[in-house]
């Protein structure tokens, strides 16, 4: 197996699952969202173990996402979170992915789809009550809803919002949420007083579990607090968290240098002392973001190490000091749980960007290795 590798912790996943369900109600079911391969984990092994933990509903943003759980003998119920191109209704109908409708037009096509495959679509009512990206207006939502009962080839299995601000401490944005939920719950309302049921009544990402329990409601939908991260740095102290991904890899070569010398692209950093440089087999075209240099620090035998000048596509260097001992083929942590230097949070933080990100971009040609669950 090559050197670079995520090894993907299942039993932190556990770990953290079992915190959230610490701060629901009983009755309170979650959704573990996978898309974008379950934030760069697997979609399918993440899929299995959540599900075997008690989640009752996946969520993915794509059918081919969805699709690819099927294939592989996913059952549970799959939420399908995007719109999708006319052309995959079919598949997302013959694959039972419960779409999130937004309008009339969209129901009525996934309706002509769902008769064609002869099946019944279950479907989410989607309803805008902020965001300001997908879904219906909260005054449309009882039509949209009679729509969608009285459709041949639909039936309404639930009704969803998405919170944008939920993971902010701000004053404002914390009035901005909860005027949120009271909007889609007066929505939520409306469909009940036209006769309708709205099936699993679900709004709370991340934020909205930590801070906003009037969002909990039937079920909730965790996505990176799942995989051991924060939606916002702020929130520490809300929940205990073990990140689920670790990025390691070997030393490939070893050097010593002069005092003087630079190292990669750009010459933008030069020895100031005879030291020791090592080459690590993992860059940018790895998922290591190149802006994380410098500030990134890698761990090698228990102990910190800088990487040193810009990260290449397929390699970074690391000052390991004079007079080191470590060896090549010694194996090195880039971020991960503890006893890791970094955890993805922090090697966001050097680069600019979100631990989202730097999970999601760990490409595929590095190899996963799932532990912790059988």
């Amino acid at each position: 197996m090559r050197a670079t590798r995520a090894i993907v912790h299942l039993e932190n996943l556990a770990y953290n699952l079992a915190n959230i369900a610490g701060l629901l109600p009983d009755r309170t079911s979650v959704c573990v969202p996978v898309k974008a391969d379950a934030y760069g984990h697997g979609a399918l092994p993440v899929s299995r173990a959540a599900l075997s933990l008690g989640a009752s509903h996946l969520a993915v943003a794509t059918v081919g996402e969805g699709i690819e759980l099927r294939a592989a003998g996913i059952e549970a119920p799959i939420l399908l979170l995007g719109i999708p191109h006319p052309d995959e209704l079919g598949e997302l109908a013959t694959a039972a992915l419960e779409a999130f409708v937004t309008d009339a037009e969209y129901a009525e096509s996934l309706a002509r789809a769902a008769r064609k495959a002869g099946v019944t679509a279950r479907v989410h009512l989607k309803i805008d009550s902020g965001m300001g990206r997908i879904g219906c207006s909260c005054e449309e939502a009882a039509a949209l809803a009679g729509i969608v009962s009285e459709t041949e080839g639909l039936a309404l299995a639930g009704v969803a919002t998405h919170l944008p601000v939920a993971d902010s401490r701000a004053d404002g944005d914390m009035a901005y949420t909860e005027r949120q939920i009271g909007r889609f719950l007066g929505a939520v309302e409306s469909v009940r007083k036209a006769g309708i049921d709205p099936g699993i009544v679900h709004a709370a990402n991340s934020g909205g579990i930590l801070q906003h329990p009037s969002s909990h409601l039937d079920m909730v939908r965790p996505g990176i607090i799942s995989y051991g991260y924060l939606p916002d740095p702020a929130l520490a102290g809300f929940i205990d968290l073990k990140p689920v991904m670790e990025l390691e890899t070997a030393i490939a070569a070893i050097r010593s240098v002069k005092a003087g010398t630079s190292v990669s692209y750009g010459r933008t950093w030069t020895a100031e002392r005879d030291t020791v440089i090592a080459t690590i087999p993992v860059g940018y075209g790895d998922g290591l973001p190149r802006r994380a240099s410098p500030g990134l620090t890698v761990g090698i035998g228990g102990t910190a190490y800088p990487v040193v000048g810009r990260i290449c596509m397929d390699q970074c260097m690391v000052d390991l000091g004079p007079g080191s001992a470590v060896r090549r083929w010694d194996r090195v942590t880039v971020f991960g749980p503890a006893p890791a230097p970094n955890s993805a949070a922090d090697v966001a933080s050097f680069a600019g960007t979100i631990p989202y990100e730097i999970t999601c971009n760990v490409n595929k040609r590095v190899p996963r290795v799932y532990v912790g669950i059988k």
